[in-house]
């Protein structure tokens, strides 16, 4: 199945911060977008999510993220955020509850095709007993 997708990536700089390094935390979790600094923050847009949906898949989240996919769906869009400081590690971390001082990275994703749904069970398939299942 082929999937189109645009995913937009938003991370704020703060005065405390490098910006080169805030911009590795994302590159270390959506290698393929394409990020520029603009007014204090890391933005860029991506068409995949492949390189984030290993890294669900090897720290065992599937779950988590699907659950925080949907709670954040609107339509034919997603979005979610995610713990800068986990993402200098190039760990997958999902911001819940009161934001870190530092910000976060926000990443909202359109499903242009097939729709929601099927996007996100390719990305981070349902599982049982611990195990993705996929009708692929």
């Amino acid at each position: 199945m082929i999937y189109r997708i645009e995913a937009t990536v938003r991370a704020p700089v703060h005065d405390t911060e490098v910006t080169d390094r805030v911009k590795d935390a994302v590159s270390n979790l959506v290698p393929e977008a394409e990020l520029s600094a603009e007014n204090g923050r890391i933005v860029g847009t991506t068409r995949s999510l492949d390189h984030f949906s290993e890294l669900l898949h090897r720290q065992e989240i599937l779950d988590t993220a699907r659950n925080e996919f949907f709670r954040r769906q609107s339509g034919e869009y997603f979005s979610f955020s995610l713990k800068k400081q986990a993402a200098f590690q190039g760990v997958v971390n999902f911001a819940v509850g009161e934001e870190d001082e530092l910000g976060e990275i926000d990443i909202e994703v359109r499903v242009d095709e097939p729709d929601v749904e099927s996007y996100v069970d390719h990305v981070a398939p349902p599982t049982e007993g611990g195990r993705p299942v996929t009708d692929e």
